[in-house]
């Protein structure tokens, strides 16, 4: 039994779609533009990215009240760092699932261009949509069940099940983590120059996006002379960003849909865990009161409990796509990582002269590569709580010794995740452990 097997409830149909010409109401994708209308399927293709990293991470808590009432075990076991994975079965419809479903798309209409002999602009446009979506899909799926990436281990460490073929009759068999990442950064690589540098709609991958993924990608592997020249790509092309003293911080959402810093509208697998987050007094009190992002991100319930409002996509949930925002705080980042202490806080202060009151910032000052990068890693969190890269950025930070132990209490009971432990890489739902034969991650 094949991996994409278990995965694709929807492959039988697909076959059907390709296969079956004599019913009226399918079409055989034979054109540029029935391959464009595969990858516009919003609800496949830029839907259910993972949630397991935001509700494991501790951008927030639960009430014993909340907690009690998760439908599905598998939060429940995600929120306290449980070693196995009661995921919902794939009929239910589950993360794993939706991941390989999009990259399986992706895989098809790569075959097809290929297999059709489709050429031209738009041809290549579609290819270089296919390839950088497969990469965003494969880079979201290693924060969830890989480990961090470290360039000494990164040979022995597993990585993915990487599919580049529709042909389910092929094995799946786990990458390492190296052949993970070379396989993401070669697909925006390869996708950048046949992207447009803005798209129709921001449900499509362009080239900002793509060099904003790149530089997530590097950045997430420690590779910051890479990370930084592709946050730069993506900042020439889009860098505007949103005055928050503009916003209507009143509202029950005060961040737009599809606002002028998404480079890649996309969205989470809805967990009623995240929409109902709990964020604690230590991270609201972080806010100065001048900081706008306080009452953008936050409003207080009858409770006097803190509830999150801050979200990309308003009631949709979080959006993992990159954003002008993190392009800022990765250019900053990799400046300060590569002792470029003055320009770093050029580009954080910057992006924070854009979140206050007006008048009332005083730009950060730093005098070492240490104290630049504590003050934008501070600032990192803040500015992009439940946005799906905190799991991500506390693997890293301890691989590199940050000594991060994250900490819940649930029903009286105290939970805690040590630094560098094997549950950060998620486990695989059993059901594909099963049915595909492939290694879960060690515990």
């Amino acid at each position: 039994m094949m991996l994409l097997a278990a995965l694709l409830f929807s492959v039988s149909s697909c076959q059907d779609f390709l296969d079956e010409k004599a019913d009226a109401q399918l079409t055989v994708p034979e054109t540029v533009a029935d391959h464009q209308a595969l990858l516009d399927n919003y609800m496949v293709m830029n839907t259910e990215f993972t949630s397991a990293a935001i509700v494991s991470t501790d951008d927030y808590y639960l009430t014993d009240a909340q907690f009690n009432a998760i439908p599905f075990e598998e939060n429940k076991r995600l929120y306290t760092w449980m070693p196995d994975r009661v995921a919902k079965a794939s009929s239910l419809g589950n993360e794993w699932q939706s991941c390989y479903r999009a990259i399986y798309i992706c895989n098809m209409v790569l075959y097809n261009l290929d297999q059709l002999k489709l050429k031209g602009t738009d041809a290549d446009e579609v290819r270089g949509q296919a390839l950088a979506l497969r990469a965003a899909r494969y880079l979201d799926a290693a924060q969830v069940w890989c480990l961090a990436y470290d360039p000494n281990t990164a040979d022995h460490t597993l990585g993915l099940p990487i599919r580049l073929d529709p042909d389910m009759s092929i094995p799946s068999v786990r990458s390492t983590l190296r052949e993970t990442y070379n396989q993401i950064i070669a697909d925006l690589q390869a996708a950048i120059p046949l992207l447009p540098q803005k798209q129709v709609s921001r449900m499509r991958m362009s080239k900002d996006a793509a060099y904003g993924f790149l530089a997530r990608a590097y950045l997430y592997m420690g590779d910051y002379q890479n990370a930084l020249i592709n946050a730069k790509q993506a900042l020439a092309i889009t860098g505007t960003l949103m005055d928050y003293s503009t916003l209507d911080l009143s509202a029950t959402y005060s961040i737009a849909n599809f606002n002028q810093e998404i480079l890649f509208w996309c969205v989470s697998f809805y967990e009623p865990t995240i929409m109902q987050a709990r964020i604690h007094r230590s991270m609201y009190d972080n806010y100065d009161n001048n900081d706008l992002r306080k009452y953008a991100f936050f409003r207080i319930n009858d409770d006097n409990e803190i509830i999150f409002k801050g979200f990309y996509n308003r009631n949709n949930g979080p959006n993992p796509g990159v954003a002008v925002d993190e392009l800022y705080l990765i250019t900053a980042e990799c400046e300060a990582e590569l002792g470029n202490v003055q320009d770093a806080m050029a580009y954080l202060n910057t992006l924070l002269q854009n979140r206050w009151e007006p008048g009332t910032f005083t730009p950060y000052v730093a005098t070492s590569r240490q104290e630049a990068l504590a003050i934008i890693r501070k600032e990192r969190e803040k500015e992009m709580p439940l946005r799906g890269t905190r799991w991500a950025d506390v693997k890293r930070y301890n691989r590199d010794g940050a000594n991060i132990t994250l900490h819940r209490t649930v029903n009286g009971q105290s939970y805690e995740l040590p630094p560098n432990d094997p549950r950060y890489a998620v486990a695989i739902p059993e059901e594909i452990i099963q049915i595909a034969g492939i290694p879960q991650n060690p515990r």
